[in-house]
């Protein structure tokens, strides 16, 4: 039987620079949540807390730019989320946790990601950042709001239908339309419905290239769902309500100018607007109602016929 000697058998250490080198590896493969007080109300709200030792909103910013920086040159990937002080406090009282520690400042931040607005930080400006994250809190409010919105009509006297789901089929219908018919190009969609308590806005920008696999009149191929999601959620809401909203389609094609179509909504249905009508819908002031000198470069479209009407609501 062979025989192996431990005799001189030391423990085997690990050089610092080694150990160095596999905890900044480490570092790169956790990800990292930067709470972010976006504006200076919220950033009053919180010097309330003895622990939250910043006394200047601007220079908290600065900071916050600094650290995001700093994470970024480690490789960290890094998700800035928008830090609410009401919410942050209803949270602490639910938890039984101390609001005026950093811990449990850092346990609320974690968990935003997962039900607030946060959005990947990838070296953007803080100045372009902050808007940014406000955007995103203001998109996932109104999505959630028309989201509630269409689960509390419930179901249709007559025929027992549940009229928010037959408005989203009916508005998810209606967009496949109004891309297929914008064909190649850069497009960016406006819904606008008066709801019961505030207006709901939602923005949907999509490309088809020429070479869309889906051919010309196709659906666009590049499409981001969540939007997506927020569009058709919103114009549903004016299909359920039968309010008197409207879409506007701004196309972009290279060497040619920006075309506008419009659209309003009839009876749950998307009605085309005459080139007149949407040259006055963009050249009017939605406050004051004066006019307003049209954009250079630009033609004034009138919306396009969507086909024929075979989704309907049925309430």
């Amino acid at each position: 039987m062979a025989h192996t000697d431990h005799s001189d058998r030391t423990p085997r250490r690990t050089p610092h620079g080694t150990l160095r080198t596999a905890r900044r590896g480490l570092r790169r493969e956790v990800p990292s949540t930067v709470g972010l007080l976006a504006d200076e109300r919220d950033f009053t709200a919180m010097r309330c807390y003895r622990t939250f030792t910043f006394d200047d909103h601007a220079a908290y910013l600065r900071g916050i730019d600094g650290l995001l920086k700093s994470l970024a040159s480690q490789g960290v990937h890094t998700t800035v989320a928008l830090f609410d002080p009401e919410e942050y406090a209803e949270y602490c009282a639910e938890s039984g946790l101390d609001p005026d520690t950093a811990d449990s400042r850092g346990r609320f931040t974690a968990r935003i990601p997962g039900s607030g607005a946060a959005i990947a930080y990838t070296g953007q400006p803080i100045d372009s950042l902050v808007p940014q994250l406000i955007s995103t809190a203001v998109r996932r409010a109104t999505w959630e709001y028309a989201t509630t919105l269409l689960a509390d009509l419930g179901e249709c006297a007559d025929c027992g239908q549940d009229i928010g789901r037959a408005a989203f089929d009916r508005a998810s219908h209606l967009l496949l339309r109004l891309l297929e018919g914008a064909g190649s190009g850069t497009h960016h969609l406006v819904c606008s419905v008066p709801a019961v308590d505030e207006r709901l806005l939602a923005v949907l920008r999509t490309e088809c290239p020429d070479s869309s696999p889906d051919g010309p009149g196709g659906v666009p191929a590049r499409l981001d769902s969540s939007q997506a999601a927020e569009f058709v959620t919103v114009l549903a809401v004016g299909i359920a309500l039968e309010s008197a909203g409207g879409v506007v389609l701004r196309t972009t094609r290279a060497d040619d100018p920006d075309r506008l179509h419009g659209w309003r909504l009839q009876r749950g249905s998307l009605v085309p607007l005459t080139a007149g009508e949407v040259f006055s819908a963009y050249c009017t002031d939605a406050d004051t109602g004066e006019p307003v000198s049209p954009e250079f470069g630009v033609e004034y479209c009138p919306g396009f016929d969507l086909g024929p009407d075979d989704t309907g609501t049925h309430h």
